[in-house]
């Protein structure tokens, strides 16, 4: 199969904090050097991709030296922890942005599905976004009003598709941005993550649909999840990002082996000290512990009995407690939600972590399978606007549970897709 796409010594750097000098006389002296062809006299070399900590200089790599090529047909996966770099990636392969040295050499036409309601207008109807977010994708009219009724079947909004965007919910935005992108008939489709946002039943829809780009029409699809059993079964290739550089290359079951052995290696670290975590830092996880209903500290939780969860946080800056939003996941080893804890969906309130540094999640039954799952903590302000980010840890900490009596019974059905089982946050024993 032939080249359909290469990249070359991709590299992107960014300005931290202000993005002048200071001055207006250095400023014109870096507009005249831009004028000229020369470099900019005031650059600096950054650092590492390290978004965790407070950097030093006034440039950070967020890629640097990427190299790979995709043949057409293929289906490629780019997975690696938060931070690594991928959104950047899928970004300058879009399009959407330039690299700051290399090059990106591609054949016929892209489509790019990189944020929720990207290129959307909240005041249109859905008919009338599938109609501009078309012609902004490279798609004519007539084309479009041929795909019409096969995009909204697709997307499963025809009861909304007359309503206008704005009062759709997350998924619903997905979805219809999703059936307008894979409808284009695209030489090369590129999706990030967002199809998380979407229900399990989209999900298999949205990969079944990138299969038969790939397999059944021949084109080409580039991939980022941290759904590691979808890059396994939908990818040829995987490509593992870390801190801005290529840390693998290979075929996708190698690469989801290596970036899960990667994945042991970091919960050894202690978990203040973690580095690849997102957020402000304003207040950061500072210790997980496991509890039984006594409060006392165990190893390993029994399937259907209690578990409390203690979580110590650290506090750098003051926020609204009020506003606090807590999830608290549990994700197989395949980085699949199998459980979530969200407190605005318990009515939980964070006012009492003013006085406290830490809070409790108590479980009264673990409905888990016997297996080692892995617990993500999210802590934002307000929403989950990724501006309002706190603290976001994946892989915070293990937690083995062993097959108890309720597992013999046979009354733990497979919990999958983040179900949410009942439990609530306490700040007191």
């Amino acid at each position: 199969m032939s080249i359909i796409l290469k990249a070359e010594n991709i590299s992107k750097q960014y300005r931290l904090g202000q993005v002048g000098t200071g001055t207006l006389g250095h400023d014109l002296n870096r507009w005249w050097a831009g004028l000229c062809g020369k470099e900019d006299p005031y650059l600096k070399v950054g650092a590492l991709n390290d978004r965790s900590s407070k950097a030093t200089e006034d440039y950070v790599w967020a890629l640097q030296d990427i190299n790979f090529e995709v043949k057409q047909g293929e289906v490629l996966g780019i997975i690696g922890k938060n931070g690594a770099g991928k959104s950047t990636l899928l970004k300058i392969l879009s399009r959407v942005t330039s690299p700051t040295t290399g090059s990106i050499k591609t054949r016929g036409r892209i489509a790019s599905l990189l944020e929720v309601g990207t290129g959307f207008h909240g005041e249109l109807t859905g008919r009338e976004n599938i109609f501009m977010n078309g012609a902004v994708l490279g798609m004519s009219k007539t084309e479009i009003k041929r795909k019409l009724d096969e995009i909204i079947d697709f997307s499963g909004c025809e009861m909304y598709i007359d309503t206008p965007v704005k009062r759709y919910s997350s998924g619903m935005t997905v979805r219809l941005g999703f059936a307008v992108a894979a409808h284009l008939e695209p030489e090369i489709l590129v999706v990030d993550e967002v199809l998380a946002v979407g229900d399990a039943e989209f999900q298999k829809k949205a990969i079944g649909k990138m299969k038969n780009l790939a397999q059944g029409e021949g084109r080409t699809v580039l991939f980022v999840s941290h759904n590691m059993a979808s890059v396994k079964s939908l990818c040829d290739r995987g490509i593992v990002l870390e801190n801005g550089s290529t840390g693998y290359e290979g075929n996708s079951k190698d690469a989801v082996d290596f970036y899960l052995r990667k994945k042991v290696n970091l919960k050894k670290s202690l978990l203040i000290d973690r580095k690849d975590r997102v957020g402000s830092g304003k207040i950061r996880v500072e210790d997980i512990q496991l509890l039984n209903e006594n409060f006392e500290s165990i190893e390993h939780v029994i399937s259907g009995e209690m578990l409390i969860i203690k979580v110590s946080i650290k506090k750098f800056e003051e926020i609204k407690y009020s506003k606090l939003r807590v999830a608290i996941n549990f994700q197989n080893n395949q980085e699949d939600y199998v459980l979530s804890f969200i407190d605005d969906e318990m009515g939980a309130n964070f006012e009492n972590l003013a006085q406290k540094d830490y809070f409790y999640l108590k479980i009264p039954q673990l409905l888990l399978r016997g297996d080692k799952y892995d617990i993500r903590i999210f802590l934002s302000e307000v929403d989950t606007n990724p501006e309002n980010f706190l603290d976001v840890i994946q892989n915070a900490m293990e937690v083995n549970v062993l097959p108890g009596d309720i597992w013999k019974t046979g009354r733990i059905n497979r919990i999958g897709g983040g179900a949410i089982l009942p439990a609530n946050f306490l700040f007191d024993e």
